[in-house]
């Protein structure tokens, strides 16, 4: 079996900082004491009884991304209300997460850990406050994704699949060297599973193919490549394509248009 490639601090499989490492968290209008205003669609809610809730509704393919049940229950009122955009490579990641995302925290204390800052930002406003603000949102953001994987949020798509030990090890490996000579056989080998066994249950898991995914992935990024400025030729290098020209062929196809326009298009 091959070795996993990221661990974390306890030498388990790290199945997320390879996503991580390529997403953006964006907060915008912070809207304290605003938690109806439509625009929010992250929110902290406390109870008489002080008990706190977070909710968060991501924002898919553009879409205002706030959904019903965000509103407050009859006996919660609004301690934070923001709205959070993910952006970058790894949108599968927040397409697979639920429409809206609803934890007591009492049943969360580690999330609870970096909410109680965050409130703490909003209701006792300090110099850099602001600033302070928008990078605890990036951490409850990770500690989201984190409770959301480990809760089993997602029936299918790529929480789904990270939640699954083994197949978690391939996707891993495909988020860390998408350059590398991926085979389907390569990828079961490094989930521990026979070809079959780990080509039917990644597709129950994910919802498309090993290789399928891996392709996406690597274009993904070839996309971020092209609009951070390097060249087509690297960038089918670093992407695991044979040639410029078998990437500019498979880039056409999945975007619509040549690679060399949307590196023209950035620059």
């Amino acid at each position: 079996m091959l070795v996993p490639y990221r661990t974390s601090f306890n030498g388990k499989l790290d199945r997320l900082s390879s996503l991580i490492d390529r997403l953006r968290v964006h907060v915008s209008n912070t809207l304290t004491e605003s938690a109806d205003e439509d625009f929010a669609n992250f929110r902290i809610y406390a109870n008489e009884g002080r008990a706190l809730r977070l909710v968060y509704s991501p924002v898919k393919n553009g879409e205002a991304g706030v959904h019903r049940d965000m509103e407050a229950m009859p006996d919660e009122r609004p301690l934070v209300s923001a709205r959070i955009t993910i952006s970058g490579v790894g949108g599968q990641l927040v397409s697979a997460l639920p429409d809206c995302i609803s934890v007591p925290l009492a049943e969360d204390p580690y999330l609870t850990a970096v909410v109680m800052p965050l409130i703490e930002e909003v209701t006792q406003p300090r110099c850099g406050g602001q600033a302070a603000f928008q990078r605890l949102c990036e951490v409850v953001v990770i500690r989201l994704l984190r409770h959301a994987m480990e809760a089993g949020k997602a029936d299918t798509g790529l929480l789904s699949g990270l939640a699954h030990p083994r197949i978690a090890a391939a996707l891993v490996a495909i988020h860390e060297a998408p350059g590398d000579i991926w085979t389907l056989e390569k990828l079961a080998e490094t989930a521990g599973m026979s070809r079959t066994q780990f080509a039917v249950t990644f597709k129950e898991r994910v919802g498309t193919t090993p290789m399928g995914y891996l392709s996406n992935w690597r274009l993904d990024i070839a996309r971020s490549e092209l609009e951070s400025g390097l060249q087509v030729k690297s960038v089918a290098s670093l992407c695991g394509f044979t040639s410029p020209a078998a990437f500019s062929r498979a880039f056409s196809r999945r975007f619509g248009y040549p690679p060399k326009q949307r590196r023209n298009h950035a620059a």
